[in-house]
């Protein structure tokens, strides 16, 4: 089970997310992509959890 405020990342790869939510059975996420915060709703078999080292790598 994913938390509200873990960080996680797409299994398939991208950038480090905040969770900031759940709605719709969704697991809502949020990160920075250099220019703006980015928002949107994934299935949560598309996540993984990162630990705080892979989060500093991933960033």
């Amino acid at each position: 089970m994913i938390l509200v405020s873990e960080s996680v990342q797409l299994k398939e790869g991208g950038p480090a997310m905040v969770v900031t939510g759940y709605a719709s059975g969704m697991v809502e996420c949020s990160w920075y992509d250099g220019y703006s915060v980015r928002r949107e709703a994934f299935r949560e078999e598309e996540l993984c959890a990162l630990n705080a080292e892979q989060d500093q790598l991933v960033s």
